[in-house]
């Protein structure tokens, strides 16, 4: 597996090796032992697992968790095709306001990690595409929040060539400057120590 560090700091991208044969083919999305080396310790102890099937032109985000609690979260696109992105929204990091987009799809199968803190929006460019992902944390209503994902101070080029399929929750979200102004967003340190803090191995009795 092979890894590579996103514009965001703490996101990575991960391309497994695909094994096809006449039958078909076999890759493992996630691998601990690639992922300690590139992140430099054991993923998140996942408390939920998440599965969305969209069709072409649905955008979804940027959605984040209120931090603390946060949460981190590992996306693999499992059929079909999206742009995964990624948004430094934590007030106070060197990369703050910075995006990055990941092409997920059927020929490499990348996946991408968000640490806690992070914005996470994907738009669908086929039918039926399914984003599957697996979460730190489980889904409380009131915590999750959502930015703009047509924010023009993100920069992202979201042409593909189709009318965008919003929810009404993400069609009337604030733009990052919005939710800054009005203290909505993670707090850097805050998001680093609740990282390291869902790495430390559970205590037994």
């Amino acid at each position: 597996m092979q890894a590579r560090k996103l514009a965001v700091e703490g996101a990575i991208e991960f391309t497994p090796r695909v094994f096809p044969d006449d039958r078909g083919m076999f890759l493992s999305p996630y691998q601990e032992e690639a992922f300690v080396e590139a992140n430099g310790a054991p993923l998140f102890r996942v408390a939920q697992t998440n599965h969305s099937v969209s069709k072409r032109g649905v955008m979804r985000g940027v959605h984040y968790t209120v931090t603390p609690p946060g949460v981190a979260k590992y996306v693999y696109c499992a059929r079909g095709k999206a742009l995964d992105i990624v948004v430094d929204i934590r007030v106070g990091s060197p990369t703050f306001g910075k995006t990055d987009v990941v092409l997920m799809d059927q020929e490499t199968h990348r996946t991408m990690y968000f640490p806690v803190g992070l914005g996470h929006a994907f738009v669908a460019l086929e039918d039926d595409t399914v984003m599957s992902y697996m979460i730190s944390g489980t889904y409380v209503p009131q915590n999750e929040l959502a930015l703009s994902v047509l924010d023009p101070a993100l920069e992202l080029s979201l042409d593909i060539g189709v009318e965008p399929i919003l929810s009404e929750r993400d069609r009337v979200a604030i733009t990052l400057a919005e939710a800054k102004e009005r203290g909505l967003l993670p707090d850097y340190a805050t998001s680093l120590e609740l990282e390291r803090r869902l790495t430390e191995a559970p205590v037994t009795a």
